[in-house]
């Protein structure tokens, strides 16, 4: 796992599992970005896809430091 993938202090992971979820995170933090880019107005969302994003990256922070 790299250096930028940190686990938050009392989090115990394997290495390997870390890796895997750290791939989640990212494409997470991808869709999140691609979402608000692609997204300009509210009607052209999913309406409940951006909070399903945010819920997304909520639960990685409390992995992850970032």
């Amino acid at each position: 796992m790299s250096e930028i993938w940190k686990l938050q202090k009392g989090v115990d992971m394997s290495p390997e599992a870390a890796a895997e979820v750290a791939k989640i995170a990212c494409a997470l933090k991808s869709l999140s970005a691609y979402t608000s880019m692609v997204c300009e107005n509210e009607e052209d969302a999913p309406s409940d896809l951006q909070a399903i994003v945010d819920e997304g990256l909520e639960a990685m922070q409390k992995i992850f430091v970032w």
